[in-house]
């Protein structure tokens, strides 16, 4: 769906009532788009958001876009959250490069009205922009970034609200080994922050389960042509391929994989988790592949039930972060109502007194290192060209 029509549709149409509001957000959505058409300008709190949304990741983005936008404009119904201040998101594009990402970081702690920011999508563009963050004493919410080693920088302005890939790759390995019966496996990865190091958490489990990895390399975002790379794999006769990146390379290589005649089992990580992967891919092609992904499914997940109905009604089929920057936008907007002023600090020190907030994955609570410790890791395959949820995963 084009980014014009999305925006279109939220400010238009009317939406469900959700979790017992019992109040229509399309006001709210209207007056928000009717901002600057003059008069005196009402003071506005502002919540950073930042992801790909332009470039070939950018179905990624604009999913989580549309649920950060709904995080707002539920917050919006239960008054100011900041009594004489009117609530606003700002977005901005990273391009899913960390140049990118560093310089959008550096323009929202420039605007003082920025009291936290929610992003980015990936650990490579995540990593760089949240020491700028640490460095304004700005609450920083990443929805999905994976990688453990951007919470162990010590930066006590982080917390993400998905699991980490020390977790997921380990629960991958698991599942290949034990329930797959993979014993010789290749690894390919996109070489990112996020996929080198969740391929060398699948790799390390791997290894401490006995099984025989052929080969670990890697692959260039935005290739196209990975025939040499899977004719040489072929050649090793593996029967799982594992690639830890996001899905348009991933596409491309399950369809390409099926084009040269590889006949192992394919297996990647949450990067994948898009049905614009199975497009992309060819159903018939993507058939019987297993993803992991950083959460149970969330069509399963009753106190999520409301929230996935209303989004699902607005946008179609939800995204696979979708839920996880509503999260994360939600407890933004908690933090800097409970604060009261705005001020990044006292919405900093606010976040630490956090408790059992009830979220959509039931209470969410971060460790010291702002991880969360809601911990699932959900395993799907594709079935008639639909993603199907086959279990939650153990890591250990």
């Amino acid at each position: 769906m084009a980014v014009g029509h999305r925006a279109r549709l939220l400010r238009l149409k009317s939406v469900r009532h959700f979790s017992k509001r019992g109040k229509c957000l399309t006001l709210f959505l209207l007056l928000a788009g009717l901002g600057g058409c003059g008069g005196p300008r009402e003071p506005v709190v502002k919540i950073g958001f930042v992801a790909p949304l332009t470039g070939d990741q950018a179905p990624h983005g604009q999913d989580m876009l549309q649920g950060a936008r709904l995080a707002v404009a539920h917050a919006l119904t239960e008054g100011p959250v900041i009594p004489g201040h009117s609530l606003a998101l700002a977005p901005l594009d990273d391009q899913r490069n960390p140049t990118q990402a560093v310089a959008a970081a550096k323009k929202l702690v420039a605007d003082p009205d920025v009291m936290a920011v929610v992003g980015h999508l990936n650990s490579s563009c995540t990593m760089p922009a949240s020491a700028i963050y640490h460095q304004a004493r700005m609450l920083h919410i990443t929805p999905i970034s994976s990688n453990p080693q951007i919470s162990r920088q010590g930066f006590d302005t982080f917390y993400r609200t998905c699991v980490t890939d020390d977790l997921q790759g380990p629960a991958a390995a698991l599942f290949a080994v034990r329930e797959l019966g993979a014993s010789r496996i290749f690894i390919l990865d996109d070489m990112t922050t996020y996929g080198r190091g969740l391929a060398n958490e699948f790799e390390k489990k791997l290894k401490a389960l006995g099984a025989a990895v052929l080969g670990h390399e890697g692959i260039t975002q935005g290739d196209k042509d990975f025939t040499p790379i899977l004719t040489k794999i072929k050649a090793l006769n593996p029967d799982l391929l594992y690639f830890a990146g996001m899905f348009p390379e991933g596409a491309l290589l399950i369809k390409q994989k099926a084009d040269v005649g590889l006949a192992a089992r394919f297996m990647g990580g949450d990067g994948q988790f898009d049905p614009v992967l199975i497009d992309l891919a060819t159903p018939q092609a993507a058939e019987g592949i297993y993803l992991t992904t950083i959460g149970s499914d969330i069509h399963q997940t009753p106190t999520a039930r409301a929230f996935v109905a209303e989004y699902e009604e607005q946008f179609g089929p939800i995204g696979a972060y979708s839920a996880y920057a509503y999260e994360a936008t939600s407890i933004a907007i908690w933090a800097i109502r409970q604060a009261g002023v705005k001020d990044r600090r006292a919405v900093l020190a606010t976040m630490k007194t956090l408790k059992d907030y009830p979220g959509l994955f039931g209470p969410q609570n971060f460790d010291e290192k702002g991880d969360s410790l809601i911990r699932d890791v959900g395993i799907f395959t594709v079935k008639d060209g639909r993603f199907q949820f086959v279990k939650t995963a153990a890591w250990e």
